[in-house]
């Protein structure tokens, strides 16, 4: 296990998320978002596999030799947890370790706004947290734990796969179980929380009809519910949950979330200017109006709602990216291919009075076109061009003098 212990030394040493590991090939690791090549030469199979099956507990190695792959946490004491991964290619094992810091960040360390913090003084409720893969959900999540651990004097139970943060009493009880090894699936677990007298429930993931059904029940009857989903924007995210369930059951769950949904962070980890990444956050609020839009399955209406309510802490994801860009965090091409709405984010470029000046290969993302977004009397110069797919397209344009 030495070649590993040190293959995961330099991960933390370079600030990396992940490390990838397959036979025949290069360690790789993600920094910032981008796959580097670590200093380690290349994995021979049985090298692969002497690392994995080393610190593969009973449990992982029959699922791994039935389903052929597995997950669980692996810790290397004083160093960090990892959410470990191992699977099966055509060359053989391989694996990807995902680093959890072993303290967790507080809500003052990770900035989060007063609106994130208003959410952990709810008394009952279903708080989302969602994005792609690799966005930090579990990590803001954790602070969120964390604060009201520190603030109030609950009972919180965690479901997760695996256990991530580990969290230590400060002012509530709190019990941690893992997926598989002490239940046997997010429903059984969610569903034997509400006779374990929780005051809030963190659901680790939401990813099937059953778990989201108890989960809304169980925000129904009192209690505060916490999730995560891999949607992009807080609209998709309803359409998401309300898309599982059967045509005859939709109306009702349409209902049942417009009672219960008390709010959504949809977030995405862009690149910093000078390294590190930062997170832009779309928040939803859910106020009479929107509740009224949801139970209408007026799902379209809702970004319009969120401009509306940013009084009360609501923001869409291009209002923070354009935020970011403002403040000189992070770049307008990051914040660009990050965004979920590209034509907007332009004209919001525009109007803000940015220099844009950048290439974007459009391969990399697909259906991106350029507006002309921008009105006459704001002078900004936009160059109309076509999308080709497969090629690149300058995007360039600022104030006239």
């Amino acid at each position: 296990m030495e070649p590993l212990h040190a293959l995961l030394e330099e991960l933390i040493h370079k600030g990396g998320s992940d490390l990838h590991l397959s036979a025949e090939r290069q360690p790789m690791l993600r920094i910032d978002g981008d796959m580097t090549a670590s200093s380690h030469s290349l994995l021979s199979h049985t090298e692969v596999n002497e690392m994995l099956r080393g610190i593969m507990d009973g449990r992982a190695s029959e699922e791994y030799k039935e389903n052929s792959d597995t997950d669980f946490a692996y810790e290397i004491e004083d160093l960090a947890r990892f959410r470990v991964n191992v699977f099966e290619d055509r060359f053989g094992m391989g694996a990807v370790f995902r680093q959890i810091p072993s303290k967790v960040l507080s809500a003052d360390e990770l900035n989060l706004s007063e609106s994130v913090r208003d959410l952990c003084n709810l008394s009952k409720g279903l708080v989302l947290v969602t994005g792609p893969t690799g966005s930090g959900k579990s990590t803001t999540l954790a602070a969120m734990l964390d604060l009201i651990n520190s603030s109030q004097s609950n009972h919180i139970i965690t479901i997760e796969d695996p256990i991530e943060f580990v969290h230590k009493d400060k002012k509530c009880l709190i019990n941690q179980r893992q997926i598989k090894d002490h239940t046997k699936s997010f429903a059984k677990a969610l569903r034997a929380a509400l006779r374990q007298d929780p005051d809030i429930v963190m659901v680790g993931e939401m990813r099937d009809l059953e778990t989201i059904e108890i989960a809304l029940e169980t925000a129904e009857t009192g209690h505060l519910v916490f999730g995560t989903l891999h949607t992009t924007t807080a609209a998709s995210t309803m359409d998401r949950i309300i898309d599982v369930f059967p045509a005859e059951r939709q109306n009702q769950i349409r209902s049942m979330l417009s009672n219960s949904l008390k709010a959504v962070i949809a977030q995405t980890l862009c690149k910093k200017i000078g390294g590190g990444r930062v997170a832009a956050l779309e928040i939803l609020k859910v106020d009479h109006g929107i509740s009224a839009l949801i139970r209408d399955g007026k799902i379209h209406q809702i970004p319009s709602a969120i401009q509306i309510g940013a009084s009360k802490g609501m923001c869409l994801l291009n209002t923070s990216l354009l935020q970011l860009v403002k403040e000189g965090t992070v770049e307008p091409r990051e914040a660009y291919v990050k965004s979920t709405d590209k034509e907007d984010l332009l004209a919001s470029f525009c109007k803000a009075g940015l220099s844009v000046d950048f290439t974007i290969d459009c391969a990399q993302v697909p259906n991106a076109k350029l507006p002309l977004p921008v009105r006459s009397q704001e002078k900004a110069q936009v160059p109309e061009e076509k999308n080709v797919w497969g090629k690149k397209k300058n995007i360039k344009f600022g104030k006239k003098n």
